[in-house]
């Protein structure tokens, strides 16, 4: 097996990076790819993803040359229930990405709903991108509406901007809002920074109220709004533009 020989570049960028922004996976992922030996530079295998190179070296994945990297693109999809944000399933559950329309380029997600989940979703055509906003520290808030079986107690309630653990896992803060009872049902509207797997669904089921619908209308500044069921549009690049510059201008 040919070793990590590779001439290492003094500047350029992180091999990972520069395979997350050809929109191939995230950057987590390639540098999993990476250590699988799936990566070469110039010809020779990369084992390591503590590289830098520039964009004379050629770059392969699999034996495929790397695509340039796109300008940065970013869509809001209205996932329904019954898909998996996956693009491969090991179970052969239906995909998101198996149901998006013709025309995309290969997207990965901006986070993940659960199978049960729906709402919206956020898909880029660059990973590095993809990783950034799906970081607690980007202080972008993702909002929910639910309905869970069950009588919500708002004192339980209040306390969850507190943070809470739940069978040894620790939650932020929680901002939850009682919007209606109805029946043997309750609406509520959930907002948090983090979104652990299945965060919403453990923490109110520990609370005693079941969900049965979850559906996400905002991640950040970008709104379900009135995006059809499996419908997907593109935001425009100045609002993306001036979407993380608001970001930055807050973290400052």
């Amino acid at each position: 097996m040919t070793q990590d020989t590779a001439p290492k570049a003094a500047s350029g960028e992180r091999l990972a990076k520069r395979i997350a922004r050809a929109g191939l996976c995230s950057r987590r992922e390639a540098e999993r790819w990476i250590e699988a030996g799936r990566v070469c530079i110039d010809g020779k295998q990369i084992e390591s993803p503590a590289i830098n190179v520039t964009e004379r070296q050629r770059i392969t994945v699999d034996g495929k040359d790397l695509p340039a990297a796109d300008r940065t693109r970013l869509w809001r999809y209205h996932k329904p229930k019954g898909l998996v944000t996956t693009h491969r399933d090991p179970q052969g559950r239906p995909t998101v990405f198996e149901h998006l329309p013709p025309g995309l380029p290969r997207v990965v997600s901006v986070g993940r709903l659960d199978l049960n989940s729906e709402g919206l979703l956020l898909l880029t055509n660059d990973g590095e991108l993809a990783r950034r906003l799906e970081q607690p520290a980007s202080g972008w808030r993702r909002h929910y509406r639910v309905r869970a079986f069950g009588t919500a107690d708002p004192v339980a309630l209040d306390r969850l901007v507190g943070g809470i653990t739940v069978d040894g896992v620790c939650y932020g803060s929680i901002q939850v809002k009682v919007e209606r009872q109805q029946g043997a049902n309750v609406w509520l509207s959930v907002s948090l920074a983090e979104g652990k797997n299945r965060e919403v669904r453990k923490v109110l089921e520990h609370l005693g109220l079941k969900v049965s619908r979850l559906i996400r209308v905002a991640y950040g500044p970008f709104q379900l709004g009135r995006l059809p069921k499996e419908g997907v549009a593109e935001v425009p690049g100045k609002v993306i533009g001036d979407a993380l510059g608001a970001r930055k201008k807050k973290k400052a």
